[in-house]
């Protein structure tokens, strides 16, 4: 059987390709999510892309993975700052966990250089546009090699 990765996606990313695209480009999330789904075909995995702007569904879809999902990809967007809740839910959860955001973070307004999800995340890729979703399943297809 096919192993699952969950990549979960916060808030505004639902307008990717619109919102503020001289930072995070021109694709859009179901760009993201064809080529999430073609890179994990290639390494052996299968995908499912889940996008919320509310912190509850997020946790949500967590505690959901626990129990269907190999790994974890996570842009938890504006959350990753301040959600201890998300963070919670993820120490909740036995697999791999890797976070993505398409800007560099830490280049950017000094309260975005602190991470909640860091503290769970087994990697952190930042700053590589959207491609950061695709090194992300390439490491997630690593992490998972029977």
């Amino acid at each position: 059987m096919t192993k699952l990765i969950t990549i979960l996606n916060g808030p505004n990313l639902n307008l990717l390709g619109q919102r503020q695209p001289e930072v995070y480009g021109h694709a859009t999330l179901d760009d993201v999510a064809t080529t999430c789904a073609a890179v994990a075909a290639e390494v052996g995995l299968t995908s499912q892309l889940l996008q919320s702007n509310h912190e509850g569904q997020i946790i949500d879809w967590i505690h959901e993975a626990r129990l269907k999902a190999a790994g974890i990809i996570i842009n938890p967007a504006a959350f990753t700052h301040t959600s201890v809740a998300i963070l919670d839910a993820l120490n909740a959860y036995d697999g791999p966990v890797l976070e993505v955001h398409i800007s560099n973070v830490h280049k950017r307004e000094a309260f975005r250089h602190k991470s909640y999800v860091s503290l769970r995340a087994d990697g952190v890729i930042a700053g590589f546009g959207v491609d950061g979703y695709a090194l992300a399943m390439r490491r997630m297809g690593s992490l998972l090699a029977d």
